[in-house]
């Protein structure tokens, strides 16, 4: 760790883009003034490392959550096979089922 002391209003230049400036001392904290590119993201240090455990947290899926997903996923195929809505020459919805059965009768269901 490089350790610097710098008198109010004096500034330390980190490569070519951050300056970091001291505004203000008050007893036991100090103002700084930082000047950075606007891509570059700024935090304090506690706020960066919740945003870190948020993000392992986010990013583990629990077997509870896998589970709930691959429901999901088998109910909506199971919808799919069997309720799918078909549209006949007037405009009328009709399911696989009565599109069977009216292919069996060889006349129109109502």
């Amino acid at each position: 760790m490089l350790v610097l002391t710098r008198k109010l209003g004096e500034s330390v230049t980190i490569g070519d883009d951050v300056k970091i400036t001291i505004l203000g001392v008050r007893g036991r904290q100090v103002r700084l003034g930082i000047i950075a590119p606007q891509k570059l993201t700024i935090h304090r240090e506690e706020i960066y490392f919740k945003i870190q455990e948020e993000n392992k947290r986010a990013v583990v899926a629990t077997k509870e959550d896998l589970a709930k997903i691959t429901s999901m996923v088998r109910e909506d195929r199971e919808k799919l096979s069997v309720g799918v809505a078909q549209t006949d020459s007037q405009g009328k919805e009709e399911t696989k089922e009565n599109t069977r059965i009216k292919g069996k009768k060889g006349g129109k269901t109502k």
